[in-house]
């Protein structure tokens, strides 16, 4: 078992309208990140995931999610599987739980478009 507090999670601002605070697992297998978006993001373009899958758990807020040519809006409480491949942007005032598989890292996320 492992316990990673509030206080230990690492912030990373992405941009001006988005906020992740990345919880280090310790593990290589599976990531966890709280992200607090206000706005879309990306700016522009979508990003997509080379390597991992993410399951995303709408903590607080609403938006919408637009994956390859799917809009999808989503509200508190509601869960995305973004699989591996997709090409996605968010838009919304919102935080999300992420958990992805195997462990995000930058070097496998791109921005397309």
């Amino acid at each position: 078992m492992k316990i990673i507090r509030k206080n230990q999670a690492k912030l990373f601002r992405n941009s001006k309208e988005c906020d992740a605070f990345e919880y280090d697992l310790g593990c290589t297998g599976l990531g966890g990140v709280v992200v607090e978006v206000r706005g879309r993001h990306p700016e522009k373009g979508r990003v997509v995931n080379l390597e991992c899958e993410e399951l995303a758990y709408i903590l607080e807020g609403e938006g919408k999610i637009l994956i390859n040519e799917a809009e999808q809006e989503f509200m508190k409480g509601d869960m995305i599987l973004i699989e591996r491949g997709d090409k996605y942007f968010w838009d919304g005032n919102f935080s999300v739980l992420l958990a992805s598989a195997p462990a995000w890292n930058a070097g496998q996320c791109k921005m397309v478009d």
